[in-house]
């Protein structure tokens, strides 16, 4: 099985603090794998250099063997835009837009009109089972249903990896586990390749692989 993502020797500094140090990893074309530790102990240092949102100080990150520590902000940006999903703790979410909107947005500098981008947002959002709530705005929308939204909006360009970070950090535990459902159905039923960072060791069994930091480094 190829990789999908492939970091060779990364360190991060800021300032004079060293947070990720000589970290190298594989991950698989379609593996679920997360990625454990304590705070501080730079695992979402990590995630943003493995997504092109940091560049490390030092080493390479290549996914689906195109190097992404080459590259100008440009470059990283439409790469991103067009390879990588994206999870986040706090949802992210535009207040001003409805959820189809929100999963729509990642389409907008794509030459694709109205009808043909709401399409693909409802398609998403039907696969999330919130189709339903698809006009609403995002106060109007509980923490489960808003992650459901950023989820849908991370898969509707298609996606090579989806990197997640503490995507249930701010859900009740019944939410939680849905939500890691739906990331596991993901992986499971459509192959997708995810890095998830998480603190929640039971969280964690649910993927193929974890990987453990503790003071920047990669200890199993």
């Amino acid at each position: 099985m190829n990789n999908i993502l492939t970091a060779v020797n990364l360190n991060k500094t800021f300032d004079s603090l060293q947070v990720v140090k000589e970290v190298s990893l594989t991950i698989k074309n379609g593996e679920f794998v997360c990625l454990v530790g304590k705070s501080g102990s730079g695992k979402t240092t990590l995630l943003s250099i493995l997504s092109g949102l940091e560049q490390p100080t030092e080493g390479t990150v290549s996914i689906n063997g195109t190097s992404i520590t080459d590259s100008s902000e440009n470059e990283l940006a439409l790469f991103r835009r067009k390879a990588v999903g994206f999870v986040f703790q706090s949802f992210h979410l535009i207040p001003t837009l409805s959820a189809w909107e929100n999963v729509a947005l990642p389409l907008f500098p794509i030459k694709m009109d109205k009808e043909k981008r709401k399409k693909r947002a409802m398609e998403l959002l039907c696969q999330m089972e919130i189709d339903h709530r698809a006009d609403h705005r995002p106060s109007t929308l509980s923490g489960g249903e808003k992650q459901r939204v950023a989820i849908a909006r991370a898969l509707v360009n298609r996606p090579e990896i989806i990197f997640a970070d503490e995507p249930t950090g701010n859900l009740d535990s019944e939410t939680s586990g849905a939500i890691i459902n739906i990331l596991k159905h993901l992986h499971e039923k459509n192959g997708m390749s995810i890095l998830m960072v998480t603190h929640d060791q039971d969280l964690a069994t649910s993927a193929d692989r974890i990987v453990r930091m503790q003071d920047g480094k990669v200890v199993s």
